[in-house]
């Protein structure tokens, strides 16, 4: 099956939020001078247990809010680095709240929306959460629909929060393309029903379980290329704004 084939009949796309459109490491690099020790250490443990936690707390039937995961799970970061500082560790929170995105995600979804291409976000944070950092990041008019696991008080990749999609978007799974960064998300749609796109940012090896992604690239940029959208102007090649 050829790539205009394997994405045809695609009438939404559907992307997560954190690692996929919002960068989950910048709040570290933003205030990395006033961290003491390894920050890029204590930002790859944070983001470990961030979604660890979520894993087990949907096993363990305890579900609570993303924004409290996020702060559990740098409490944890921050015990382990020897870090007792509430001021850092409220400033790093509310960085998270006000992520940054990667530099080509608000031209491509953009340049999706002015293709004809519905587009949203199905993601493990709250949908106030997403919305308002959406904002902060620039491209909320861009956004047609916000999906979070608040909704069904569960996180990915248990099947009730995919549902989420072709509920919202009256269409079947297959019809909506999902677009994540994060393996293991990756599987979960694909083994849903999704059409998968990988952006494959860091270029990670594919997690050995159920669901395989239709299409991989390396930058959200590519995303409307693979759909037969064309790529979006504005972008020099690294995905940068010109």
């Amino acid at each position: 099956m050829s790539q205009s084939e394997a994405f045809a009949g695609i009438a939404a796309c559907l992307f997560d939020a954190y690692g996929t459109l919002f960068d989950v490491h910048a709040p570290v690099r933003r205030l990395a001078g006033r961290i003491d020790g390894d920050a890029e250490a204590l930002g790859a443990l944070w983001r470990q247990k961030q979604v660890q936690y979520t894993w087990l707390r949907s096993l363990m039937g305890a579900y609570t809010g993303f924004e409290t995961v996020t702060a559990e799970a740098l409490d944890h970061a921050l015990a382990v680095h020897g870090i007792a500082d509430d001021e850092l560790r409220g400033d790093l929170l509310a960085a998270y709240r006000e992520i940054d995105a990667y530099p080509e995600v608000p031209a491509s979804l953009a340049h999706l929306r002015q293709a004809g291409m519905p587009v949203g976000v199905l993601s493990n944070g709250e949908r106030g959460a997403v919305r308002a950092a959406a904002a902060h990041a620039g491209f909320a008019e861009n956004l047609d629909t916000v999906l979070g696991a608040d909704a069904v008080a569960v996180f990915k990749p248990d099947a009730r929060v995919y549902q989420l999609g072709p509920d919202a978007l009256d269409l079947p799974a297959h019809r909506i393309a999902f677009v994540s960064a994060n393996p293991w998300d990756v599987a979960g749609a694909a083994h849903f029903g999704y059409t998968v796109i990988w952006v494959n940012r860091f270029a990670q090896t594919r997690e050995n379980l159920p669901g395989k992604p239709t299409g991989i690239c390396a930058r959200v940029d590519v995303v409307p290329a693979l759909l037969g959208l064309g790529r979006p102007a504005g972008l020099d090649a690294a995905g940068n704004p010109v």
